[in-house]
């Protein structure tokens, strides 16, 4: 439906701005080999061949066309990439070309202009920023510090879903406790009730908003003298407002930590925003962080870590109730590691856990948090696979096409976490047919943070409870139907009944 409202738009537009893209893209043809693609309509090129889901749409195409695709998606050239072969060039010989982000629309503004982790540019102030992130805030003792807000926050979880006496909606409790353990961590700040799934934080909602529009589909990143429009749909105005309430809720939060500066110790460990105040005074800092900045990095890791783990969690549990076999196999594992008169997992067992580990990685490559992973744009001229691409060229990843190749996995629909049984393959960016937290130079900071959450509270749920779906439905009732996002989660909540599991 957005298309065909695009496509109207764009056929009433004057002659030469019709033009302009066409020239565009002669100039590149001159420029030389293009890889092959799926032809184009004029002004929106390919926007129309995106679909509701763009990763499924680009897959069929990739697989019509070819692995390593080019599109013209409005005025933006644009390189779909859905093989690993082709991952592992860009990623081992041409990283450094392929490490800029393209200005978007949504993230520049609600990202203070390009200053998070995530969409920043490549340059100077994100080696910098990413420095920061890396050795002051997740780093690995820093990570370990959490070690109790994270248990305490599974623990009210566990216990919620114990005293319930009806079926439990787990996506929302996935997102609430991935929120909880965030905004502890972030801002040391109390969360919702796990028994008040109706009731959403303050900073919930305006977070789901932010959510929702970095993933949407916006006229202004692919063409972008259509800008305009954002102003007729009502786009801007919600962006402004959520920005507006994002900056206020941010900056509220940095100046009650100026007024009144907090200890610290092993029961009570320093939040993002002490880390990042403290950076701010270092004499010998590479980079002068402003506030604005301060708060890019802390929104950054607010949205990516509650999106990620609760996505993932939400489909790991689907996944789990459609393969009752997978689920048996993974409770008794972790029953069998945790003593008889202990009532909760720890994180000091999940290493032991190697089957739990290996069901993680089977969902990660089903169901990849961001399956088109976030984004790049090449920063110069270069040559991937004997075609030539140009500079200034948005790149996609493919990772949910190529985490289901069927040339790399066998049977790559199924969920079978023993394929990873004496395998080497990880999902840390080194082996490129697993790519769910993206690789090389913007690779992920935070994925060991993210997988403490989902090891643990996935972990508990198998050990604490025996699961049932609700009202008679069997496995083939589990609906697995995708939602639209940047992050994607299940269209429709995953519902189950939990009865308390005693050892006998």
């Amino acid at each position: 439906m957005i298309f065909s409202i695009f496509l109207t738009i764009f056929l009433t537009v004057v002659i030469p701005l019709m033009m302009l893209p066409i020239i565009i893209m002669n100039k590149n043809r001159k420029q030389g080999r293009l890889p092959p693609g799926p032809k184009k309509l004029p002004v929106i090129g390919n926007l129309h061949q995106l679909g509701q889901f763009p990763h499924q749409s680009l897959r069929r195409l990739s697989k019509k066309h070819s692995p390593l695709m080019f599109l013209q998606l409005g005025s933006v050239p644009t390189l779909l990439v859905s093989s690993a072969a082709i991952a592992k060039e860009i990623f081992k010989t041409s990283d450094l070309v392929f490490s800029s982000r393209p200005a978007m629309f949504a993230a520049n503004k609600l990202g203070y202009k390009g200053s998070t982790i995530t969409f920043a540019p490549y340059g100077e102030y994100w080696r910098k920023i990413k420095k920061i992130a890396l050795v002051e805030l997740l780093n690995p003792k820093r990570v370990q510090s959490f070690e109790a807000v994270r248990g305490q926050e599974v623990a009210l979880m566990i216990k919620a879903i114990a005293e319930s006496s009806d079926q439990v909606n787990l996506s929302a409790l996935m997102l609430l406790l991935a929120n909880n353990v965030i905004l502890r961590v972030v801002f040391s700040m109390k969360g919702n009730s796990y028994r008040e799934e109706k009731v959403k934080s303050e900073f919930g909602e305006i977070l789901h908003e932010a959510q929702d529009l970095l993933g949407m589909v916006n006229i202004a990143d692919y063409l972008p003298w259509m800008g305009w429009y954002n102003k007729l749909n009502g786009v801007e105005a919600r962006v402004e407002k959520n920005f507006s309430k994002l900056d206020s809720f941010i900056g509220k939060a940095i100046q009650e930590h100026r007024e009144t500066p907090r200890g610290s110790g092993p029961d009570k460990p320093e939040d993002f925003i002490d880390v990042l105040l403290h950076v701010q005074t270092y004499r010998n800092q590479e980079i002068r962080l402003t506030d604005d900045q301060m708060r890019a990095v802390l929104l950054d890791i607010f949205i990516v870590g509650t999106d990620t783990s609760s996505a993932t969690l939400e489909w790991i549990m689907s996944e789990l109730m459609k393969n009752p076999s997978v689920m048996r196999k993974a409770q008794e594992e972790v029953r069998g590691v945790v003593e008889q008169n202990r009532v909760f997992v720890q994180e000091s067992d999940l290493p032991k856990l190697k089957y739990l580990r290996m069901l993680v990685k089977e969902a990660l490559r089903l169901h990849p948090p961001a399956p088109l992973l976030v984004p790049r744009e090449t920063t110069e001229k270069c040559t991937i696979g004997g075609y030539e691409i140009p500079a200034k060229t948005r790149v996609f990843i493919n990772a949910a096409a190529i985490s289901t190749d069927p040339e790399l996995w066998d049977d790559p629909e199924e969920f079978k976490p023993e394929r990873f049984l004496n395998s080497s393959v990880d999902f840390r960016g080194q082996h490129f047919e697993l790519l769910p937290f993206w690789s090389g130079r913007r690779g992920c900071p935070g994925t060991n943070f993210a997988l403490l959450i989902i090891e643990l509270a996935l972990a508990n749920l198998l050990f604490s409870f025996d699961w049932e779906l609700p009202g008679g439905m069997n496995a083939e009732d589990i609906d697995m139907e995708e939602a639209v996002g940047i992050t994607v989660h299940k269209k429709t909540p995953l519902y189950l009944v939990a009865s308390s599991f005693v050892y006998t």
